[in-house]
């Protein structure tokens, strides 16, 4: 299984996020990605409270302050680094976790179902 480049990671303001295409088939059409500091996490674009996407315009996904994930439809917060809801219309529900990984200033998508040992083992 090969890794698939999103972005660079230059391309993602700090902090800020970026909505992104995961590829085709079985993996999700679209997700996006949140950067904080060198840390980058990926989500499936879609809130779990009714199935909307969170994106409010392009690569929108933060609160103004940027600190966490804002669903633009009932106003659903979610932690960036787990995904989690804390508050509004979901608590407790989380968004859909996509693996990446930043190598060499490149942001990187595991295929569904590659661990992030099995990745590593792949690009050394």
């Amino acid at each position: 299984m090969t890794e698939t480049l999103l972005c660079r990671l230059d391309d993602i303001p700090n902090p800020g996020s970026r909505l992104c295409d995961f590829g085709e088939g079985g993996w999700p059409a679209e997700g996006f990605v949140v950067r904080k500091g060198e840390e980058v996490y990926a989500y499936v674009n879609v809130c779990p409270h009714a199935g909307h996407a969170l994106d409010w315009r392009p690569d929108g996904f933060l609160t103004r302050d940027r600190s966490m994930i804002m669903c633009s439809a009932h106003g659903a917060v979610f932690e960036i680094e787990t995904g989690l809801c804390v508050a509004g219309p979901c608590p407790g529900k989380s968004l859909r976790r996509v693996p990446v990984r930043v190598a060499d200033g490149r942001v990187l998508v595991r295929p569904a179902g590659q661990t992030l040992d099995q990745a590593r083992s792949r690009s050394s």
